[in-house]
């Protein structure tokens, strides 16, 4: 199974160069599991387009306003939900900020 792993930090702690994830890093690239990873630029560099009644919109900035931001994800592919939250914890924002374990699904709504 697919899941998305998403790495939430509040904007104080937003990291600048990277994250120190090597025990995820190490546990999951040695199993095969780790598809790929991403850290996010700041929130204050990206944009929302919207689509309403056929007309487009684009604000700056992040999407919501939150104390927590979207820092970065992991794609990984597991046997289980179980393990993919073991993963998780092992990923450093979990201890500052949060990590969600989101299951992917293929087009028709299927589990991957």
């Amino acid at each position: 199974m697919k899941f998305q792993l998403n790495l939430y930090l509040s904007a104080a702690a937003l990291p600048g160069g990277g994250f120190d994830n090597e025990q995820f890093l190490a546990a999951a690239g040695r199993a095969g599991e780790l598809i790929s990873g991403h850290v996010f630029a700041d929130p204050s560099l990206s944009a929302v387009v919207r689509i309403r009644d056929g007309a487009v919109t684009v604000t700056d900035g992040p999407y919501l306003q939150t104390a927590d931001q979207i820092a970065g994800q992991y794609l990984v592919d597991c046997e289980s939900r179980e393990h993919a939250m073991e993963l998780a914890a092992l990923i450093s924002s979990g201890r500052i900020g949060g990590v969600e374990v989101r299951p992917l699904m293929d087009s028709a709504g299927m589990e991957m």
